[in-house]
């Protein structure tokens, strides 16, 4: 998926939001939205309303404006909602212009036949190779290859994907740039992993989480209350009709519904289902998929962490960072033998120590010249490598470099033949974190090379950050428990868990959620997927098994585990979004009831048509008259959805900090502002209705 920022201004996404608003007016769409179903019922009746006042006669330019104004409250609230799944949807049309179709190359008795890709079934094996397109989603049976998965996550770097390991998965639609693999189908036709992506996005009937439908039936609520109280105005109205001998009823149907519009909390309701999908949204432009909005809020409210060290708290590549020879052997002599032992090593292992020895003694393996070399490469199953070098005189140098055990073994020797001072050394290396490889030469110990797993720079401040609002931090590691804890303390993470096995993390995750915590997790292998299934946000890598990303609750497309950290932020930028928006629209809302009352209810109780009632002295705004009020906080009521719609999607700016500094925060930005807005905005609104001679 291209990480293009979708211009929000584009033309189309506005036509086509606004058809869609037009489609949502229907009342089997609009119930589901009790709040905005109360005005859609509201409109009808004042359309019904001015429509008999004008058969009989009676056309009222008031009636029609307040009529108009209650439906563009109506349609603003639908285009809030369109708007936001239009911004989704095109996301979900970059991935449909991805699937193209294609021809697999499927595998049968040992004989290959070209067919559709959409014929190919769950189980069915395929081959591919440099410059094909992997034809469905998979597993790599077979063989090792490098792929380029620009069109699903938009980074053009390529990756590799091999067989056996916990980079085994292929996406359907990435193209092999090199090498050849053997992929065994894992998803039918229309139940691919893009197929789920694009259906995801496309979802418009989106499941509200537990916190958004709380707070719909706390908005219906006091709705209900607004309702009964806007009606009982109409027995003062009725009292000052009969009694005072005024000749004119002040509450008339679309007068009435007009209030109830106003003072019922539709800003917010307009609003709400617009700020869920933005939130699934600005996770879909960091290229994770959640799987349902009730994952974003729960990253939100997240308590605990589970991080994995290799690649996210760390570089994921030990570096080589000293030579450490052993007595009577001079350094340099040491890290040349590292460094002929390491010209075989392709891990970046192996890299760093060639790189390491050139920059501290300036020391080039190609000035070098034996008479034969015979290179010994690095195997996972020696944990060695290394050179054997003929000289012209005949004289032989086998040069190994490895693992502490592999080396021993290498030069039949023990852990106690190394010396006190550089079995020291060693002790020194793992209790800070680090892995000591030896190196022997001739079947003589030369020394240590030490290597360090390199702690990424700044992810210390970003642990820092997530304490500050209350979330604490684990990390998980294969290593041993003094490796572990050295690197813990370096990254600054609250607590680690050693020797890390899928048990354990099952477990730990358990035992947090029995104390009432939210826990989430990172993973990409089969073994993390019971842990990703029980975290409350399982975030799995693309990049990891089919297992992981079915068990997860996202999936992060650029198989990037520092992005947990990013994903906890958008669920807490959503909440706070939710929560400011609330605070004004409640805050908004009884604004309006002290700024538009008093105005409407200038005549009441007075006896001389043309002198102001005792109420109004409460009409401190000043406003034109009851009518003027009445339009104006109509008016400013659709308006101010309008208005507030680039903030619904674009979401409120995530700051950490502690809870009751964000509550004070937004009560003094959007509580307070909701207070002063409505004042400013309704005089401001009378003034110009006034001045256009919209009302006499």
């Amino acid at each position: 998926m291209p990480k293009k920022e979708f211009e929000i201004n584009n033309s189309t996404l506005y036509r086509t939001s606004f058809l869609e608003a037009c489609k949502k007016l229907h009342p089997a769409v609009m119930i589901k939205n009790p709040v905005m179903f109360l005005t859609w019922i509201g409109s009808l009746l004042t359309t019904i309303a001015f429509l008999i006042n004008c058969t009989k006669g009676e056309f009222s330019s008031f009636e029609l404006q307040i009529t108009m104004w209650l439906w563009f409250t109506v349609l603003f609230a639908n285009f809030a909602e369109a708007l936001a799944e239009g911004r989704g949807k095109a996301q979900a049309e970059g991935l449909k212009r991805a699937r193209t179709e294609l021809y697999a190359r499927k595998i049968f008795d040992n004989l290959e036949e070209s067919i559709p890709a959409s014929k190919l079934k769950q189980g069915d094996i395929v081959v591919c190779e440099s410059g094909n397109t992997i034809p469905a989603d998979g597993e790599i049976i077979s063989g090792i290859a490098s792929v380029d998965e620009s069109a699903i996550t938009g980074e053009s770097a390529p990756v590799i994907r091999e067989s056996g390991g916990d980079r085994s998965a292929v996406t359907g639609g990435t193209t092999v740039i090199s090498d050849r693999i053997f992929i065994r189908v894992t998803a039918e036709q229309g139940k691919t992993f893009l197929d789920r992506i694009i259906n995801l996005i496309e979802n418009a009937n989106r499941q509200k989480t537990p916190n958004e439908m709380a707070l719909n039936i706390l908005l219906v609520a006091l709705s209900a209350i607004l309702v009964l109280a806007v009606l009982s105005l109409k027995v003062f109205d009725y009292y000052s009709l009969k009694y005072t001998d005024n000749l004119k009823s002040v509450l008339t149907i679309p007068v009435l519904f007009s209030l109830l519009v106003c003072l019922i909390p539709t800003t917010i309701s307009a609003l709400l289902s617009a700020i869920g999908i933005a939130g699934m949204d600005r996770l879909i432009r960091k290229n994770v998929i959640a799987k349902s909005g009730r994952a974003v809020e729960a990253a939100g409210d997240i308590d605990v962490m589970l991080i994995d060290k290799t690649g996210t708290i760390t570089l994921g590549n030990r570096m080589a960072t000293d030579f450490l020879a052993a007595p009577g052997v001079n350094k340099k002599d040491l890290a040349q033998a590292a460094q002929l032992a390491s010209l075989s090593d392709e891990t970046p292992e192996g890299r760093s120590i060639v790189i390491l020895a050139k920059e501290r003694f300036d020391l080039r393996a190609e000035s070098l010249k034996p008479q034969e070399a015979h290179i010994v490469p690095f195997s996972a199953e020696t944990k060695m490598s290394g050179i054997d070098i003929i000289h012209s005189n005949d004289r032989k140098e086998i040069i190994r470099k490895g693992a502490l055990e592999s080396i021993l073994s290498f030069t039949n020797t023990n852990e106690n033949s190394l010396g006190l001072e550089l079995k020291d050394q060693i002790k020194k290396i793992c209790a800070e974190g680090g892995t000591p490889l030896l190196v022997a030469k001739n079947k003589h110990i030369l020394g240590v090379v030490a290597l360090k797993d390199i702690v990424k720079g700044g992810i210390k401040e970003r642990f820092l950050e997530l304490r500050k609002i209350g979330i604490k931090t684990v990390m998980i590691t294969g290593d041993n428990p003094i490796t572990a804890a050295a690197i813990a303390a370096e990254a600054g993470v609250d607590d680690f868990i050693a020797q890390a096995t899928p048990e354990s993390k099952l477990a730990r995750i358990r035992d947090e959620q029995k104390k009432g915590l939210l826990v989430a997790m990172t993973g990409d292998g089969t073994n993390d997927a019971p842990a990703l299934a029980q975290a409350d946000v399982g975030i799995a890598m693309n990049t990891g098994t089919q297992a992981a990303r079915e068990a997860g609750n996202m999936v992060d497309l650029d198989s990037n585990p520092t992005k947990v950290i990013e994903i906890v932020e958008t669920g807490k930028q959503m909440l706070m979004t939710r929560g400011a928006l609330t605070t004004f629209s409640i805050a908004n809302d009884l604004a309006k009831y002290f700024a538009i009352l008093p105005a409407i209810f200038v005549g009441l109780y007075t006896f001389d048509q043309k002198s102001p009632g005792p109420l109004s002295k409460l009409n401190i705004m000043g406003l034109h008259s009851s009518e003027s009020a009445i339009l104006s906080a109509v008016i400013f009521n659709a308006l101010i959805i309008i208005a507030l719609i680039p903030l619904a999607l674009r979401g409120v700016k995530y700051q950490a900090g502690s809870s009751q500094l964000l509550l004070q925060k937004n009560l003094a930005i959007y509580g307070l502002g909701g207070i002063i807005t409505p004042f400013i905005g309704i005089k401001i609104i009378d003034i110009l209705i006034i001045s256009l001679g919209l009302i006499r």
